[in-house]
C-alpha cells in the first residue's frame, strides 16, 4: 500500500513539473519564462507544492526578483495547472532554488584541480 502511494505521489510530482514548465514558458516575462524546473515536492493531499528551480547562474538580486515575480504569477500558474490537469483545485505553490547543479559543478572543479595537482 505504501509503495502504491509513493508511485502515485511521484506521478503527481512529475505531472506538476511538466505542467508548470509549460505554464512558465507561456508567460511573457523573459526572466521567468525560460526558467528550468528541476523538481516538485508535494504535500500529502495536494495542499501545497514546493517547486524547485535551477538557479546556479543567477545572482542573489536576480533570485529575489524572480521569486517575487513567481509569487505574483501564482494565480495564473494555478489556473493553468487546473486547466491542464482537470483538477478541481491546484496546490499552493512555493518556489525555491535548486542549487544541486552548482554544488555538482563545484565538486567537479575541485576534483579536476586535485587530478591536475597529482600530475
Amino acid at each position: 500500500w505504501r509503495c502504491q502511494m509513493n508511485i502515485k505521489q511521484q506521478r503527481l510530482e512529475s505531472l506538476l513539473v511538466e505542467v508548470l514548465s509549460e505554464a512558465l514558458s507561456q508567460l511573457s516575462d523573459t526572466q521567468i519564462n525560460s526558467l528550468s524546473i528541476t523538481g516538485v515536492k508535494c504535500s500529502r493531499g495536494k495542499q501545497s507544492a514546493e517547486v524547485f528551480i535551477e538557479g546556479s547562474a543567477l545572482s542573489g538580486e536576480e533570485r529575489t526578483q524572480i521569486l517575487h515575480k513567481l509569487h505574483k504569477a501564482q494565480g495564473i500558474l494555478k489556473e493553468y495547472v487546473m486547466s491542464a490537469t482537470q483538477w478541481f483545485r491546484a496546490p499552493n505553490l512555493r518556489f525555491s532554488f535548486d542549487d544541486s547543479l552548482y554544488h555538482t559543478n563545484n565538486l567537479d572543479a575541485i576534483f579536476a584541480q586535485i587530478a591536475k595537482d597529482k600530475h
